[in-house]
């Protein structure tokens, strides 16, 4: 019996079907052998004992149509179950490309990130220990919370960069002050004023704001993209195909089965029609999944731009030391306005009075590395080349899933080649499938005869997946204005038009002149 859908839909079709079906084959006797059938039946590793060895009624069939067949009840039931591993198959082999990708490409930047904080505080401990010797090993726990908050933020931690840095300015500070002023006792209040001096004095000069503004910018859009790309392998790993789509499966893969023709594909225009119904949901994805990969792109231009990660891993150190540097040469200037809005300190047991000149005057040289001393990473890369082979395979992923039907229809074990149009099966028997290809998503599929879609009724698990991409977009798209979501202002304003990728707008200097000026 022919579907009741497609009946109604198309009577036009069903009668140049079945005149194609008189005129092809002639009347359909039973009869006729089913060892094909039962070969290929058996090859797929089921058991013969039900099969019949000539073509019996067909009466007893749901699926297919109920002339003559080499199915019994059993069969085309075991191969119902069949059509849908297929087809769950086929969009599992075609989407292994994006599970790939970003399950690979999220090790790999997460490995990379958290091995230039390893790096940049291995450096700053060299340098500093260096320089400055017992020093700096006796306030080292300044720099170590440093380090460890940095690594919470990166990690997704519930942490505000602009507070981390602050934090580590005022410990800063106090410690400075205090060595530069060593025939001093300070106690914890004195500090605290110390402290609220700073914000005017800036005893570090510019450089607070210069290291905030690259380090910020730089983490946030580390975390990002990592993010991003954690959350573009979740939606692959959440993606589930339409229910409702066994009778259009069977139809076409396993119908021409139990006609006796194994080696029947089915036409490729049926074969669309079938995916896009069975793919409806899922093709509603493209609008904000392109949206999703634009902004993993451009985040990544950043990287690799102005908001370069390795450029300011490597700057903490220097800028912190040029800033520690700063307050020790303005030492007397800085000492002096603290001292008249603090009150004077109490002596230190044992020393004598002497002048923050006096006191300054035995820093050691600051020392920075050179370029072949400079540590690598043990990744054996850089930022460049993983931003470059990110960018090559984001590519070929906008629209990829409206794209999915065709994708799977063009592959040759699945339908028949599209030239190939009168030697396919057409879903009642070989010959020329007449109905319109329907168009994309779920609207789309009210005149798709192959599939029975509810559209009042869209995916709950789609919605879900469409909203879990807008938020990711949203978080990518700030990052590139150096914005983080989670601790913004509500009326902080959205994000600017992503400038060129090149450029840096906050320094007003070409990235590549900037790195030669470091």
């Amino acid at each position: 019996m022919v579907s009741r859908l497609y009946a109604q839909k198309y009577p036009l079709v069903l009668l140049c079907t079945l005149a194609a079906l008189s005129w092809t084959w002639g009347p359909v006797t039973a009869g006729r052998s089913c060892s094909e059938t039962r070969h290929v039946y058996a090859e797929k590793g089921y058991s013969t004992n039900t099969a019949p060895l000539t073509q019996i009624s067909g009466e007893h069939l749901r699926l297919c149509p109920q002339d003559y067949t080499c199915c019994s009840s059993q069969m085309e039931e075991t191969l119902a179950h069949q059509s849908e591993t297929d087809f769950l198959s086929a969009i599992d082999d075609t989407s292994q490309f994006l599970h790939t990708t970003f399950t690979q490409r999220h090790r790999k930047f997460d490995e990379f990130f958290r091995e230039l904080i390893d790096l940049s505080e291995k450096s700053m401990n060299q340098m500093f220990t260096k320089t400055y010797g017992r020093l700096f090993t006796q306030n080292a726990n300044v720099f170590q919370e440093l380090f460890v908050e940095l690594r919470r933020y990166y990690s997704g931690g519930s942490v505000s960069l602009t507070e981390v840095l602050s934090e580590f300015w005022s410990r800063l500070v106090e410690r400075v002050f205090s060595l530069v002023n060593p025939q001093y006792q300070f106690s914890d209040e004195y500090l605290e004023c110390v402290n609220k001096h700073a914000e005017q004095l800036q005893p570090f000069g510019d450089l607070p704001r210069k290291l905030g503004l690259q380090v910020s910018r730089a983490f946030i859009a580390a975390r990002a993209l990592v993010q991003g790309l954690a959350t573009g392998r979740d939606i692959v790993n959440k993606l589930s195909a339409g229910a409702g789509c066994v009778r259009a499966l069977m139809r076409q893969w396993y119908c021409p089965l139990c006609r006796g023709m194994p080696s029947l594909r089915p036409c490729h225009t049926l074969c669309l029609n079938v995916m896009k119904g069975c793919l409806a949901n899922t093709a509603d994805l493209d609008t904000e999944w392109n949206n999703f990969i634009d902004a993993l792109y451009q985040v990544s231009e950043k990287l690799e731009g102005p908001f370069n990660m390795e450029l300011a891993a490597d700057s903490i150190s220097v800028k912190v030391s040029e800033a520690i540097m700063h307050m020790q040469e303005n030492s007397i200037a800085t000492s002096t306005k603290v001292f008249q809005g603090c009150g004077s300190p109490r002596l230190t047991p044992g020393r004598s009075r002497r002048s923050p000149k006096e006191s300054g005057g035995n820093r050691r040289p600051f020392r920075t590395f050179s370029p072949e001393e400079k540590p690598t990473t043990a990744t054996g890369t850089n930022l460049d080349r993983l931003v470059s082979e990110l960018k090559e395979r984001l590519r070929p992923m906008r629209g990829f899933w409206v794209s999915l039907p065709h994708t799977i229809c063009n592959d040759k074990n699945m339908a028949a080649d599209v030239t190939n149009e009168d030697r396919c099966w057409n879903g009642q028997t070989r010959g020329r499938y007449l109905p319109d290809v329907t168009g994309d998503g779920l609207m789309s599929q009210i005149n798709n005869p192959e599939v029975e879609v509810d559209m009042a009724r869209p995916d709950v698990r789609t919605r879900q997946l469409i909203m879990e991409l807008r938020v990711a977009t949203n978080r990518l798209k700030h990052a590139q204005a150096g914005q983080d979501t989670d601790f913004m202002d509500s009326k902080s304003p959205p994000p600017p038009p992503t400038q060129h990728k090149y450029y840096d707008w906050f320094e007003g200097i070409n990235c590549s002149e900037r790195k030669d000026k470091r």
